[in-house]
């Protein structure tokens, strides 16, 4: 068993946040819009439970590349990408005053993930060889 980085030990704790944050978005939708300051409609609450879905599903795809004994890059890279996706997402939500101030932590939060994750991808991305590239 190799040893974990420092880094790739921030990358399995984002991930993991990552699961249980959208596992209790999902199951709890309007309890969160709640601490969002956010409209709690059916609808709301529907699409904001289906948020947490994705964020289960790509949180338990960065855990799950990272129990391996393998990690594939790409997981990252398109994790990197959501953590990104959804900071924008959230950022926007409070200029159009769809979230309260607060939720610029989660956008911050979810910046600073997106960071790590890319960081991590261009670490791991180069230092395994890919079939008919040569890297000197």
């Amino acid at each position: 068993m190799t040893r974990r980085t420092p880094l790739e030990w921030l990358v399995l704790a984002i991930a993991a946040l990552t699961v249980l944050t959208g596992a209790i978005q999902m199951i709890a939708p309007r309890w969160i819009l709640q601490l969002l300051d956010a409209e709690r409609t059916p609808t709301t609450g529907h699409f904001f439970g289906i948020v947490g879905m994705f964020m289960v599903i790509v949180g338990g795809l960065a855990l799950h590349a990272l129990a391996g004994p393998s990690r594939d890059p790409k997981v990252f890279l398109w994790a990197g990408l959501q953590k990104f996706g959804a900071s924008v997402a959230v950022g926007l939500g409070v200029v159009h005053k769809l979230f309260s101030m607060l939720a610029l932590l989660v956008a911050g939060f979810d910046l600073l993930s997106g960071v790590l994750f890319i960081a991590y991808w261009v670490s791991i991305r180069s230092s395994i060889p890919i079939p008919g590239y040569d890297t000197r």
